[in-house]
Protein backbone atom coordinates (compact mmCIF):
# COMPACT_ATOMS: atom_id res chain seq x y z
CA UNK A 1 0.00 0.00 0.00
CA UNK A 2 1.33 3.42 -0.95
CA UNK A 3 1.39 5.87 1.96
CA UNK A 4 1.17 9.59 1.22
CA UNK A 5 3.01 12.36 3.15
CA UNK A 6 0.01 13.49 5.24
CA UNK A 7 -3.00 11.90 6.90
CA UNK A 8 -5.30 14.16 4.90
CA UNK A 9 -3.86 13.11 1.52
CA UNK A 10 -4.32 9.45 2.46
CA UNK A 11 -7.99 10.13 3.26
CA UNK A 12 -8.47 11.82 -0.12
CA UNK A 13 -7.05 8.80 -1.91
CA UNK A 14 -9.17 6.36 0.10
CA UNK A 15 -12.25 8.42 -0.81
CA UNK A 16 -11.39 7.87 -4.47
CA UNK A 17 -10.43 4.19 -4.15
CA UNK A 18 -13.13 2.97 -1.72
CA UNK A 19 -15.76 5.72 -1.37
CA UNK A 20 -18.42 3.58 0.36
CA UNK A 21 -16.20 2.16 3.08
CA UNK A 22 -16.91 3.23 6.68
CA UNK A 23 -14.37 5.81 7.85
CA UNK A 24 -15.62 7.34 11.13
CA UNK A 25 -18.56 6.71 13.45
CA UNK A 26 -19.80 7.83 16.85
CA UNK A 27 -23.08 7.43 18.75
CA UNK A 28 -24.83 9.98 16.48
CA UNK A 29 -23.49 9.47 12.96
CA UNK A 30 -21.30 7.43 10.64
CA UNK A 31 -19.48 8.56 7.51
CA UNK A 32 -17.98 6.74 4.54
CA UNK A 33 -14.62 7.87 3.18
CA UNK A 34 -16.41 9.75 0.40
CA UNK A 35 -18.67 11.55 2.87
CA UNK A 36 -15.75 12.26 5.21
CA UNK A 37 -13.67 13.77 2.41
CA UNK A 38 -16.44 16.10 1.15
CA UNK A 39 -17.08 17.24 4.74
CA UNK A 40 -13.39 17.91 5.36
CA UNK A 41 -12.90 19.79 2.11
CA UNK A 42 -16.07 21.88 2.53
CA UNK A 43 -15.15 22.86 6.07
CA UNK A 44 -11.56 23.64 5.07
CA UNK A 45 -12.91 26.30 2.70
CA UNK A 46 -14.99 27.82 5.50
CA UNK A 47 -11.95 27.85 7.80
CA UNK A 48 -9.74 29.44 5.14
CA UNK A 49 -12.27 32.26 4.83
CA UNK A 50 -11.94 32.70 8.62
CA UNK A 51 -8.17 33.13 8.44
CA UNK A 52 -6.90 29.57 8.84
CA UNK A 53 -3.87 29.25 6.52
CA UNK A 54 -0.08 29.60 6.42
CA UNK A 55 0.39 27.61 9.65
CA UNK A 56 -1.92 29.87 11.66
CA UNK A 57 -3.15 28.07 14.78
CA UNK A 58 -6.76 26.97 15.28
CA UNK A 59 -7.81 25.77 18.74
CA UNK A 60 -10.54 23.08 18.96
CA UNK A 61 -12.23 21.80 22.11
CA UNK A 62 -12.66 18.04 21.93
CA UNK A 63 -16.07 16.40 22.29
CA UNK A 64 -14.90 12.90 21.24
CA UNK A 65 -16.94 12.93 18.05
CA UNK A 66 -16.75 12.60 14.29
CA UNK A 67 -17.35 16.37 13.98
CA UNK A 68 -14.35 17.16 16.18
CA UNK A 69 -12.07 15.01 14.04
CA UNK A 70 -13.39 16.62 10.85
CA UNK A 71 -12.58 20.06 12.28
CA UNK A 72 -9.00 19.04 13.03
CA UNK A 73 -8.46 17.54 9.58
CA UNK A 74 -10.11 20.52 7.84
CA UNK A 75 -7.73 22.87 9.67
CA UNK A 76 -4.78 20.84 8.41
CA UNK A 77 -6.10 20.81 4.83
CA UNK A 78 -6.56 24.59 4.96
CA UNK A 79 -2.87 24.89 5.82
CA UNK A 80 -3.40 25.70 9.49
CA UNK A 81 -2.12 24.10 12.69
CA UNK A 82 -4.59 22.01 14.68
CA UNK A 83 -4.41 22.68 18.45
CA UNK A 84 -6.67 20.32 20.45
CA UNK A 85 -8.09 21.14 23.87
CA UNK A 86 -9.46 18.52 26.23
CA UNK A 87 -13.21 18.17 26.73
CA UNK A 88 -14.75 20.64 29.21
CA UNK A 89 -11.47 22.50 29.38
CA UNK A 90 -11.03 25.06 32.15
CA UNK A 91 -11.51 28.62 30.92
CA UNK A 92 -8.10 29.70 32.20
CA UNK A 93 -6.37 26.92 30.26
CA UNK A 94 -8.28 27.75 27.07
CA UNK A 95 -7.29 31.41 27.40
CA UNK A 96 -3.66 30.48 28.02
CA UNK A 97 -3.39 28.28 24.93
CA UNK A 98 -5.36 30.62 22.64
CA UNK A 99 -3.11 33.47 23.75
CA UNK A 100 0.17 31.53 23.47
CA UNK A 101 -0.64 30.27 19.97
CA UNK A 102 -2.18 33.59 18.84
CA UNK A 103 -5.01 31.48 17.46
CA UNK A 104 -6.99 32.80 14.49
CA UNK A 105 -9.90 30.40 15.15
CA UNK A 106 -11.58 28.89 18.20
CA UNK A 107 -13.92 25.90 17.72
CA UNK A 108 -16.20 24.78 20.55
CA UNK A 109 -19.88 24.44 21.45
CA UNK A 110 -20.09 28.05 22.58
CA UNK A 111 -17.90 31.14 22.45
CA UNK A 112 -15.34 31.70 25.15
CA UNK A 113 -16.96 34.09 27.62
CA UNK A 114 -13.75 35.82 28.65
CA UNK A 115 -11.68 38.86 27.88
CA UNK A 116 -8.58 38.01 25.87
CA UNK A 117 -5.35 40.03 25.76
CA UNK A 118 -5.09 42.88 23.30
CA UNK A 119 -4.38 41.68 19.77
CA UNK A 120 -5.82 38.18 20.38
CA UNK A 121 -9.26 37.89 18.75
CA UNK A 122 -9.87 34.48 17.17
CA UNK A 123 -12.94 33.93 15.02
CA UNK A 124 -15.48 31.54 16.56
CA UNK A 125 -16.98 28.48 14.89
CA UNK A 126 -19.62 26.34 16.62
CA UNK A 127 -18.73 22.67 16.34
CA UNK A 128 -22.43 21.77 16.12
CA UNK A 129 -22.48 23.46 12.69
CA UNK A 130 -19.74 21.21 11.34
CA UNK A 131 -22.16 19.10 9.26
CA UNK A 132 -23.65 22.15 7.50
CA UNK A 133 -20.79 22.65 5.06
CA UNK A 134 -20.30 19.52 2.92
CA UNK A 135 -18.78 20.28 -0.47
CA UNK A 136 -21.14 19.70 -3.35
CA UNK A 137 -19.81 18.92 -6.80
CA UNK A 138 -16.31 18.05 -7.93
CA UNK A 139 -13.37 18.87 -5.67
CA UNK A 140 -10.64 20.66 -7.62
CA UNK A 141 -7.10 19.35 -7.81
CA UNK A 142 -5.32 20.23 -4.57
CA UNK A 143 -1.85 20.92 -3.30
CA UNK A 144 -1.60 18.81 -0.15
CA UNK A 145 0.58 19.63 2.86
CA UNK A 146 4.24 18.62 2.69
CA UNK A 147 5.82 16.17 5.11
CA UNK A 148 7.85 18.88 6.84
CA UNK A 149 4.90 21.25 7.34
CA UNK A 150 3.66 21.71 10.92
CA UNK A 151 0.21 20.17 11.37
CA UNK A 152 -0.53 20.24 15.09
CA UNK A 153 0.57 21.33 18.54
CA UNK A 154 -0.34 19.03 21.41
CA UNK A 155 -0.20 20.67 24.82
CA UNK A 156 0.67 18.52 27.80
CA UNK A 157 -1.49 18.39 30.91
CA UNK A 158 1.26 18.31 33.49
CA UNK A 159 0.43 18.68 37.17
CA UNK A 160 3.03 21.37 37.79
CA UNK A 161 4.16 24.39 35.81
CA UNK A 162 3.04 25.63 32.44
CA UNK A 163 1.91 23.17 29.76
CA UNK A 164 4.47 22.20 27.13
CA UNK A 165 3.44 22.50 23.49
CA UNK A 166 4.74 19.60 21.38
CA UNK A 167 5.07 20.73 17.74
CA UNK A 168 4.47 17.95 15.21
CA UNK A 169 4.75 17.77 11.43
CA UNK A 170 2.70 15.79 8.94
CA UNK A 171 5.75 13.55 8.55
CA UNK A 172 5.74 12.85 12.30
CA UNK A 173 2.10 11.76 12.15
CA UNK A 174 2.73 9.46 9.18
CA UNK A 175 5.80 7.85 10.80
CA UNK A 176 3.83 7.23 14.02
CA UNK A 177 0.90 5.85 12.03
CA UNK A 178 3.27 3.37 10.35
CA UNK A 179 4.61 2.31 13.75
CA UNK A 180 1.08 1.51 14.89
CA UNK A 181 -0.10 -0.07 11.61
CA UNK A 182 2.86 -2.39 11.21
CA UNK A 183 3.26 -2.96 14.94
CA UNK A 184 -0.26 -4.34 15.46
CA UNK A 185 -0.40 -5.94 11.98
CA UNK A 186 -3.45 -3.83 11.18
CA UNK A 187 -5.74 -5.33 8.55
CA UNK A 188 -7.46 -3.23 5.88
CA UNK A 189 -10.90 -4.17 7.21
CA UNK A 190 -9.99 -3.21 10.78
CA UNK A 191 -12.72 -1.46 12.80
CA UNK A 192 -11.13 0.11 15.87
CA UNK A 193 -13.02 1.43 18.88
CA UNK A 194 -11.28 4.44 20.45
CA UNK A 195 -12.56 5.56 23.88
CA UNK A 196 -9.27 7.33 24.66
CA UNK A 197 -9.57 11.15 24.42
CA UNK A 198 -8.72 12.31 20.91
CA UNK A 199 -7.53 15.63 22.32
CA UNK A 200 -4.35 13.82 23.38
CA UNK A 201 -1.70 11.92 21.51
CA UNK A 202 -2.85 8.40 22.38
CA UNK A 203 -6.34 8.45 20.91
CA UNK A 204 -5.44 10.91 18.15
CA UNK A 205 -2.59 8.78 16.84
CA UNK A 206 -4.65 5.59 16.75
CA UNK A 207 -7.30 7.47 14.78
CA UNK A 208 -4.70 8.70 12.29
CA UNK A 209 -3.25 5.19 11.96
CA UNK A 210 -6.59 3.72 10.92
CA UNK A 211 -7.30 6.57 8.49
CA UNK A 212 -3.90 6.15 6.85
CA UNK A 213 -4.51 2.40 6.64
CA UNK A 214 -7.97 2.87 5.10
CA UNK A 215 -9.65 1.26 8.10
CA UNK A 216 -12.60 2.38 10.26
CA UNK A 217 -12.76 4.19 13.62
CA UNK A 218 -15.62 4.13 16.13
CA UNK A 219 -15.47 6.83 18.82
CA UNK A 220 -16.93 6.39 22.31
CA UNK A 221 -16.52 8.79 25.21
CA UNK A 222 -14.75 6.60 27.77
CA UNK A 223 -15.94 3.21 28.99
CA UNK A 224 -18.05 3.99 32.05
CA UNK A 225 -21.28 3.65 30.02
CA UNK A 226 -20.49 0.03 29.27
CA UNK A 227 -23.87 -0.86 27.78
CA UNK A 228 -23.31 1.74 25.05
CA UNK A 229 -19.76 0.50 24.49
CA UNK A 230 -20.86 -3.09 23.99
CA UNK A 231 -23.80 -2.05 21.80
CA UNK A 232 -21.44 -0.18 19.47
CA UNK A 233 -19.00 -3.10 19.41
CA UNK A 234 -21.86 -5.20 18.07
CA UNK A 235 -23.39 -2.57 15.76
CA UNK A 236 -20.15 -1.82 13.92
CA UNK A 237 -18.57 -5.26 14.37
CA UNK A 238 -15.56 -3.75 16.12
CA UNK A 239 -12.42 -5.85 15.59
CA UNK A 240 -9.94 -3.95 17.76
CA UNK A 241 -9.81 -1.58 20.71
CA UNK A 242 -7.47 1.11 21.99
CA UNK A 243 -7.48 1.31 25.79
CA UNK A 244 -5.51 2.64 28.72
CA UNK A 245 -4.79 0.25 31.61
CA UNK A 246 -7.19 2.23 33.82
CA UNK A 247 -10.01 1.84 31.26
CA UNK A 248 -9.34 -1.89 31.07
CA UNK A 249 -9.56 -2.04 34.87
CA UNK A 250 -12.96 -0.29 34.75
CA UNK A 251 -14.24 -2.79 32.17
CA UNK A 252 -13.09 -5.72 34.30
CA UNK A 253 -14.65 -4.29 37.47
CA UNK A 254 -18.01 -3.36 35.90
CA UNK A 255 -18.49 -6.28 33.52
CA UNK A 256 -16.19 -9.06 34.74
CA UNK A 257 -15.44 -11.25 31.71
CA UNK A 258 -17.96 -9.72 29.27
CA UNK A 259 -15.14 -8.72 26.92
CA UNK A 260 -14.57 -12.43 26.42
CA UNK A 261 -17.90 -12.64 24.56
CA UNK A 262 -16.08 -11.09 21.59
CA UNK A 263 -13.16 -13.53 21.57
CA UNK A 264 -13.90 -14.63 18.00
CA UNK A 265 -14.44 -11.06 16.79
CA UNK A 266 -11.57 -9.14 18.38
CA UNK A 267 -8.39 -9.19 16.29
CA UNK A 268 -6.26 -7.15 18.69
CA UNK A 269 -6.35 -4.81 21.67
CA UNK A 270 -3.65 -2.18 22.06
CA UNK A 271 -2.89 -0.45 25.31
CA UNK A 272 -0.65 2.42 26.24
CA UNK A 273 -0.11 5.56 28.36
CA UNK A 274 0.92 3.56 31.45
CA UNK A 275 2.30 0.11 32.33
CA UNK A 276 -0.26 -2.69 32.31
CA UNK A 277 -0.33 -4.74 35.55
CA UNK A 278 0.86 -8.31 35.00
CA UNK A 279 -2.36 -9.83 36.33
CA UNK A 280 -4.42 -7.86 33.80
CA UNK A 281 -2.19 -9.15 30.99
CA UNK A 282 -2.81 -12.71 32.17
CA UNK A 283 -6.55 -12.11 32.54
CA UNK A 284 -6.85 -10.59 29.05
CA UNK A 285 -4.94 -13.50 27.54
CA UNK A 286 -7.27 -15.94 29.27
CA UNK A 287 -10.59 -14.42 28.15
CA UNK A 288 -9.33 -13.46 24.66
CA UNK A 289 -7.08 -16.39 23.71
CA UNK A 290 -7.20 -15.63 19.95
CA UNK A 291 -6.71 -11.87 20.29
CA UNK A 292 -3.32 -10.25 19.80
CA UNK A 293 -2.48 -8.04 22.77
CA UNK A 294 -0.09 -5.09 22.52
CA UNK A 295 1.31 -2.49 24.88
CA UNK A 296 2.89 0.64 23.38
CA UNK A 297 5.62 2.66 25.03
CA UNK A 298 6.16 6.23 23.91
CA UNK A 299 5.52 9.87 24.62
CA UNK A 300 3.91 12.83 22.92
CA UNK A 301 7.43 13.90 21.94
CA UNK A 302 8.35 10.50 20.44
CA UNK A 303 5.14 8.56 20.08
CA UNK A 304 4.52 4.81 19.82
CA UNK A 305 8.24 4.05 19.70
CA UNK A 306 8.35 0.61 21.30
CA UNK A 307 5.87 -2.25 21.12
CA UNK A 308 5.32 -5.19 23.44
CA UNK A 309 3.44 -8.20 22.08
CA UNK A 310 2.58 -9.65 25.45
CA UNK A 311 1.15 -12.86 24.02
CA UNK A 312 4.69 -13.90 23.11
CA UNK A 313 6.76 -11.86 25.58
CA UNK A 314 4.91 -12.58 28.82
CA UNK A 315 6.91 -12.89 32.00
CA UNK A 316 9.75 -10.54 31.04
CA UNK A 317 9.67 -8.13 33.96
CA UNK A 318 9.91 -4.49 32.88
CA UNK A 319 10.06 -5.37 29.18
CA UNK A 320 8.46 -2.82 26.84
CA UNK A 321 9.17 -4.84 23.72
CA UNK A 322 11.06 -4.08 20.55
CA UNK A 323 11.53 -0.72 18.80
CA UNK A 324 8.83 0.04 16.23
CA UNK A 325 9.66 0.27 12.53
CA UNK A 326 10.44 4.01 12.62
CA UNK A 327 12.30 4.08 15.93
CA UNK A 328 15.83 3.33 17.14
CA UNK A 329 16.76 3.04 20.83
CA UNK A 330 19.99 3.55 22.72
CA UNK A 331 20.80 3.76 26.43
CA UNK A 332 22.90 6.67 27.71
CA UNK A 333 24.53 7.85 30.91
CA UNK A 334 23.97 11.14 32.74
CA UNK A 335 26.08 12.95 30.10
CA UNK A 336 24.18 11.39 27.17
CA UNK A 337 27.05 9.09 26.21
CA UNK A 338 25.83 5.75 24.85
CA UNK A 339 26.57 2.83 27.18
CA UNK A 340 26.49 -0.96 27.10
CA UNK A 341 23.48 -1.45 29.33
CA UNK A 342 22.35 -4.47 31.33
CA UNK A 343 20.15 -5.24 34.35
CA UNK A 344 23.16 -4.32 36.50
CA UNK A 345 24.13 -1.28 34.45
CA UNK A 346 21.04 0.81 33.87
CA UNK A 347 20.95 4.02 31.89
CA UNK A 348 18.45 6.41 30.36
CA UNK A 349 16.41 5.46 27.30
CA UNK A 350 16.70 7.64 24.22
CA UNK A 351 15.07 7.18 20.82
CA UNK A 352 15.51 8.55 17.33
CA UNK A 353 13.49 8.42 14.12
CA UNK A 354 10.95 10.28 12.02
CA UNK A 355 8.48 10.03 14.91
CA UNK A 356 10.37 12.60 16.98
CA UNK A 357 8.68 15.97 17.41
CA UNK A 358 9.99 19.06 15.64
CA UNK A 359 10.38 21.07 18.85
CA UNK A 360 8.65 22.44 21.92
CA UNK A 361 6.49 25.44 21.05
CA UNK A 362 8.29 28.74 21.74
CA UNK A 363 10.69 26.95 24.10
CA UNK A 364 14.14 26.60 22.47
CA UNK A 365 15.94 25.99 25.77
CA UNK A 366 13.55 23.18 26.73
CA UNK A 367 13.90 21.72 23.23
CA UNK A 368 17.69 21.75 23.56
CA UNK A 369 17.44 20.11 26.98
CA UNK A 370 15.35 17.26 25.54
CA UNK A 371 16.60 16.79 21.97
CA UNK A 372 20.07 16.49 20.49
CA UNK A 373 21.79 14.55 17.70
CA UNK A 374 18.43 13.34 16.39
CA UNK A 375 17.44 11.76 19.72
CA UNK A 376 14.75 12.51 22.27
CA UNK A 377 16.26 11.83 25.70
CA UNK A 378 14.13 10.61 28.59
CA UNK A 379 14.47 10.17 32.34
CA UNK A 380 13.29 6.57 31.99
CA UNK A 381 15.76 4.11 33.49
CA UNK A 382 16.29 0.92 31.55
CA UNK A 383 18.47 -1.33 29.43
CA UNK A 384 18.50 -3.28 26.15
CA UNK A 385 19.18 -7.03 26.27
CA UNK A 386 21.05 -9.26 23.81
CA UNK A 387 17.84 -9.97 21.85
CA UNK A 388 17.23 -6.26 21.27
CA UNK A 389 14.35 -6.16 23.76
CA UNK A 390 14.01 -2.86 25.62
CA UNK A 391 13.34 -2.71 29.37
CA UNK A 392 12.02 0.30 31.28
CA UNK A 393 12.21 0.05 35.08
CA UNK A 394 10.87 3.47 36.10
CA UNK A 395 11.69 7.15 35.88
CA UNK A 396 14.79 8.51 37.57
CA UNK A 397 12.63 11.03 39.44
CA UNK A 398 10.35 8.24 40.72
CA UNK A 399 12.91 5.63 41.73
CA UNK A 400 13.31 5.53 45.51
CA UNK A 401 16.82 5.10 46.93
CA UNK A 402 16.05 3.25 50.16
CA UNK A 403 19.40 3.01 51.92
CA UNK A 404 21.12 2.02 48.66
CA UNK A 405 18.29 -0.23 47.43
CA UNK A 406 16.65 1.13 44.26
CA UNK A 407 12.86 0.69 44.38
CA UNK A 408 10.51 1.22 41.45
CA UNK A 409 7.12 2.49 42.73
CA UNK A 410 5.33 0.80 39.80
CA UNK A 411 6.74 -2.57 40.83
CA UNK A 412 5.27 -2.26 44.34
CA UNK A 413 1.97 -0.77 43.16
CA UNK A 414 1.33 -3.64 40.72
CA UNK A 415 1.56 -6.11 43.62
CA UNK A 416 -0.29 -4.12 46.30
CA UNK A 417 -3.33 -3.29 44.13
CA UNK A 418 -4.06 -7.03 43.87
CA UNK A 419 -5.28 -7.00 47.48
CA UNK A 420 -9.10 -7.09 47.30
CA UNK A 421 -9.55 -4.35 49.90
CA UNK A 422 -7.42 -1.92 47.86
CA UNK A 423 -9.18 0.24 45.28
CA UNK A 424 -6.03 2.10 44.23
CA UNK A 425 -2.57 2.83 45.57
CA UNK A 426 0.58 4.85 45.03
CA UNK A 427 4.11 4.66 46.38
CA UNK A 428 6.15 7.84 46.81
CA UNK A 429 9.55 8.71 48.30
CA UNK A 430 9.68 10.59 51.58
CA UNK A 431 12.68 11.91 53.53
CA UNK A 432 14.03 9.57 56.16
CA UNK A 433 16.71 10.43 58.73
CA UNK A 434 18.22 6.92 58.68
CA UNK A 435 18.11 5.93 54.99
CA UNK A 436 17.82 9.28 53.19
CA UNK A 437 14.66 8.19 51.43
CA UNK A 438 11.96 5.68 52.31
CA UNK A 439 8.89 4.38 50.44
CA UNK A 440 5.54 5.62 51.66
CA UNK A 441 2.41 3.78 50.59
CA UNK A 442 -0.83 5.68 50.02
CA UNK A 443 -3.96 3.54 49.68
CA UNK A 444 -7.56 4.17 48.71
CA UNK A 445 -9.88 1.47 50.02
CA UNK A 446 -12.67 -0.32 48.15
CA UNK A 447 -14.82 0.16 51.23
CA UNK A 448 -14.49 3.88 52.11
CA UNK A 449 -15.51 3.41 55.74
CA UNK A 450 -12.42 1.25 56.30
CA UNK A 451 -14.34 -1.61 57.89
CA UNK A 452 -12.42 -4.21 55.84
CA UNK A 453 -9.01 -2.78 56.70
CA UNK A 454 -7.01 -4.48 59.43
CA UNK A 455 -3.51 -2.94 59.73
CA UNK A 456 -1.93 -6.17 61.01
CA UNK A 457 -3.47 -8.31 58.25
CA UNK A 458 -2.45 -5.79 55.61
CA UNK A 459 1.14 -5.70 56.84
CA UNK A 460 1.21 -9.51 56.75
CA UNK A 461 0.05 -9.31 53.11
CA UNK A 462 2.89 -6.89 52.34
CA UNK A 463 5.47 -9.11 54.04
CA UNK A 464 4.29 -12.13 52.06
CA UNK A 465 4.10 -10.26 48.73
CA UNK A 466 7.15 -7.97 48.73
CA UNK A 467 10.86 -8.44 49.34
CA UNK A 468 11.94 -7.56 52.88
CA UNK A 469 14.06 -4.63 51.63
CA UNK A 470 11.13 -3.18 49.66
CA UNK A 471 8.56 -2.93 52.43
CA UNK A 472 6.81 0.49 52.69
CA UNK A 473 8.04 2.23 55.82
CA UNK A 474 4.90 4.38 56.09
CA UNK A 475 1.27 3.69 55.17
CA UNK A 476 -1.52 6.25 54.88
CA UNK A 477 -5.17 5.88 53.84
CA UNK A 478 -6.48 8.61 51.55
CA UNK A 479 -9.80 9.08 49.77
CA UNK A 480 -8.51 8.89 46.20
CA UNK A 481 -5.28 8.51 44.26
CA UNK A 482 -5.04 11.46 41.83
CA UNK A 483 -4.53 10.37 38.22
CA UNK A 484 -4.35 12.00 34.80
CA UNK A 485 -6.97 11.42 32.09
CA UNK A 486 -5.07 8.34 30.88
CA UNK A 487 -4.50 6.77 34.28
CA UNK A 488 -1.02 7.96 35.23
CA UNK A 489 -0.54 8.70 38.92
CA UNK A 490 0.01 12.38 39.67
CA UNK A 491 3.01 11.50 41.79
CA UNK A 492 4.26 15.09 42.06
CA UNK A 493 0.92 16.12 43.55
CA UNK A 494 1.19 13.39 46.17
CA UNK A 495 4.79 14.34 46.95
CA UNK A 496 3.83 18.02 47.26
CA UNK A 497 1.23 17.22 49.91
CA UNK A 498 4.02 15.72 52.05
CA UNK A 499 5.72 19.13 52.11
CA UNK A 500 2.63 20.94 53.38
Amino acid sequence: MHIYPSVIENIANHADAMPEKLALADNKQSLTYSELWTRIYGLSQVFRSMGVKDENCAVVECNQSVDYMICGLAIQLAGGVFVPLEKNVAKTRAIEIITDTEATLYVSKKPLDAELPEGISPAFFCIDECAMHPWEGDIPELTFPKSEDVCEILFSTGTTGKSKGIVLTHGNDIAIAENVMYGVKMKENNVEMIPMPTSHSHGLRRTYSNLVNGSSVVFVDGVTLLKKVFNMIEEYHVTSMDLSPSMLSIIFKLSKDRLGDYADQMDYIQLGSAPLPEEDKVHLSRILPKTRLYNFYGSTEAGCSCLLDFNSMAGKKGCIGKPAVNAHFIVVDENRNEIESSPDNLGFLASSGAINMKEYFKAPELTEATMANGFVYTKDLGYIDEEGLVYMLGRKDDVINYGGIKISPEELEAVIVKNPIIKDCAVIPVKDALTGQAPKLLIALENPDGSDYDPKEFKSFLQESLDANKQPKYIEIIDEIPRTFNGKIKRNQLMDREKN
